[in-house]
């Protein structure tokens, strides 16, 4: 069994999913960007783990379930706060680590069950995103070097952080491809996947 870490931003309107304005307003976007996070923290919360781990950029609110251990973001580039975030997870608890962000809200605790049973043979599970990224990433013994210096917000993110692990002689499972919720059409995919999500009913509010 692995621990698990939702990697998110404090749902603050002008502050994230700011790709979604226009067509959406920032707080559209926000409270959007709540639904995502709401859904991935309880698709967290469903699946068996050693521990929960929420490693923030910003301040906790309403949203947050009982049961995460809270940890601040630290560095500038998003490889130092995903090496951090992965360092800090795994010396407060040293179990293999599964990650996630906040932009997969059909995310299902199935799959993340499937990503930490993978580390009790592979040395890391590696989730594809639609727009070449990556949704999810599992280290057995997170090492810092496997993601420093990787482009990040690249066309080819996905692609390169796999080559990592390839290069560092490690063994990977990879999961099936999701899409990481960006543009409104993202959304309207990610909801239609996800009819009964919060993440859809907010979209529908908005009257899209």
């Amino acid at each position: 069994m692995a621990q698990i870490m939702i990697i998110a931003k404090e749902p603050v309107a002008g502050r994230v999913k700011t790709r979604l304005t226009p067509p959406f307003s920032p707080e559209q976007a926000a409270c959007l960007a709540e639904a995502a996070l709401r859904d991935s923290l309880l698709a967290v919360s469903r699946t068996p783990a050693t521990q929960r781990v929420l490693a923030l950029d910003g301040l906790p609110g309403s949203w947050l379930p009982p049961g995460f251990v809270v940890i601040p973001q630290r560095g500038s580039g998003l490889d130092e706060r995903l090496a951090a975030a992965f360092s800090d997870a795994y010396r407060l608890r040293p179990e293999p680590v599964v990650l996630i962000g906040m932009d997969t809200p059909q995310v299902t605790p199935a799959l993340l069950d499937e990503a930490a049973g993978a580390l009790e043979s592979r040395d890391a599970v590696f989730g594809p995103a639609a727009d070449g990224g990556f949704w999810l990433l599992g280290l057995r013994e997170p090492d810092a070097s496997l993601l420093l210096g990787v482009p990040m917000s690249h066309p080819e993110t996905g692609k390169l952080q796999l080559d990592r692990l390839d290069r560092a002689g490690l063994s990977v499972q990879v999961l099936p491809e999701l899409t990481d919720v960006d543009t409104a059409a993202d959304a309207t995919e990610v909801a239609a996947q996800a009819p009964d999500s919060r993440f859809a009913a907010v979209l529908r509010e908005t009257g899209r």
